[in-house]
């Protein structure tokens, strides 16, 4: 390991500013995963990262010990614990931190099962959210539209504890033409709905759209739906989060695909 006591170091400098800036982190195409869970999720997909970071307390727990010597071709290096709280990306570091260089879009592919876009989904929480669910109902392809959150930013990455690495993210996607060229029902939450989620037959390929926390989904694309639907609110709110949403459609497909 590298002990690092000067904030003039260089990496010291580097890491700060992927922590403190999203713009550095698009200029650089990098990015910062915080967290033991994580940081053992992306080695598995990937392999080592470009910067394993510890705090010096972090150094001494007994799950990142056991972590380095799985690992032992991986040189972290460690600051002390002030420092270190200086370059995570989250108000209570964990003790350890590593720099990845930004995963690319996957290229297109034909779309054969259910998949998820999103609209303009801008809160990182309810991004992290939607991308676990989605890795949990045994989702594949998620779609990001224009105005959605960064999804390889620190807190949608937190938020979504690993999901990024069973998922194929698509950023900057044009949702319309993926909606053009998939085969199967075309669905929407949304209080105008005319029928309820619990109607529908979601047996085969969905692709399941999400809008805006606020505004919900575009009109265009509410336009391109084979089915708006609404989720019963027995209990009188007017209104589910849209991770909430997400989670309660694509668990009743689930359910529906379960063998009987």
């Amino acid at each position: 390991m590298k002990q690092i006591s000067s904030r003039d170091n260089s990496t010291f400098k580097t890491l700060r500013a992927l922590a403190e800036s999203s713009r550095e982190r698009r200029k650089q195409h990098k990015t910062l995963l915080d967290g033991m869970h994580l940081v053992a999720a992306y080695c598995v997909r990937y392999g080592s990262p470009e910067i394993l970071a510890l705090s010096e307390s972090g150094f001494g727990m007994p799950e990142i010990r056991a972590f380095l010597d799985a690992h032992p071709d991986m040189e972290p290096v460690v600051f002390t614990d002030t420092m270190f709280g200086e370059i995570s990306p989250v108000a209570m570091p964990t003790g350890i931190l590593a720099a990845i260089a930004t995963p690319p879009s996957p290229a297109a592919r034909e779309l054969t099962g259910s998949c998820v876009l999103l609209d303009a989904v801008q809160d990182p929480g309810n991004m992290g959210s939607i991308l676990r669910t989605a890795a949990a109902a045994g989702i594949e392809e998620v779609f990001l539209g224009e105005g959605c959150a960064i999804a390889w930013s620190p807190r949608v990455l937190r938020a979504a504890m690993g999901a990024h690495f069973a998922l194929r993210i698509h950023e900057h996607a044009a949702l319309e033409n993926v909606l053009a060229k998939f085969s199967g029902h075309r669905i929407c939450a949304s209080l105008r709905g005319s029928k309820t989620l619990y109607e529908l037959d979601l047996t085969g390929p969905v692709a399941w759209l999400f809008g805006n926390e606020g505004a919900g989904l575009s009109p265009p694309l509410e336009a391109l739906a084979d089915h708006v639907v609404v989720i019963p609110m027995p209990g009188g709110t007017e209104s589910l989060n849209v991770a909430a949403a997400a989670a309660v459609c694509l668990f009743e497909e689930v359910r529906q695909k379960r063998p009987r």
